[in-house]
């Protein structure tokens, strides 16, 4: 039995959304997708959850209604081994959403994402490294690495 499972609330776009999120993520799959009833409240035959797997991690995705908006009060960091990674995951995550400062960005569902290098935490030991990455929208792992070093 799982202990926790992120679960994201959506207006009308779960399906979609964990469809989207699956098509970029390597080792990803859709799972059990329940559907409303005759007894609601969304229309009948419509997606009501949608579970999925991202890179190992489960989610559930809820078709609840307009009431609840994403907030960058939480979010999810995509750690990333080389400047490839990187590209790809920031490129297809934040097509149609913003880009914002230090490796952040929100999707067009309005979910943010940081998309960083696995050895971030390392390479800010170094200040010249982190005066960098405040320079940065999309990390550039080579002049945080060449900052690091000085």
């Amino acid at each position: 039995m799982k202990k926790l499972t992120p679960f994201f609330w959506f207006n009308t776009q779960a399906e979609e959304a964990a469809r989207y999120y699956c098509s970029i993520f390597e080792h990803s799959s859709i799972g059990k997708i329940l559907r409303y009833g005759d007894a609601g409240p969304g229309p009948k035959g419509s997606v009501m959850t949608i579970e999925f797997s991202l890179e190992g991690k489960d989610f559930v995705a809820l078709n609840g209604g307009p009431e609840y908006k994403f907030t960058p009060a939480i979010s999810f960091v995509v750690d990333c081994k080389d400047q490839a990674e990187i590209d790809h995951y920031w490129d297809k995550l934040s097509e149609g959403g913003k880009t914002q400062p230090c490796g952040w960005l929100v999707d067009k569902y309005g979910v943010s994402w940081q998309v960083v290098p696995a050895n971030l935490v390392e390479l800010l030991q170094h200040p010249k490294a982190i005066q960098a990455m405040l320079q940065m929208t999309k990390f550039d792992l080579k002049k945080l690495q060449d900052a690091a070093k000085g």
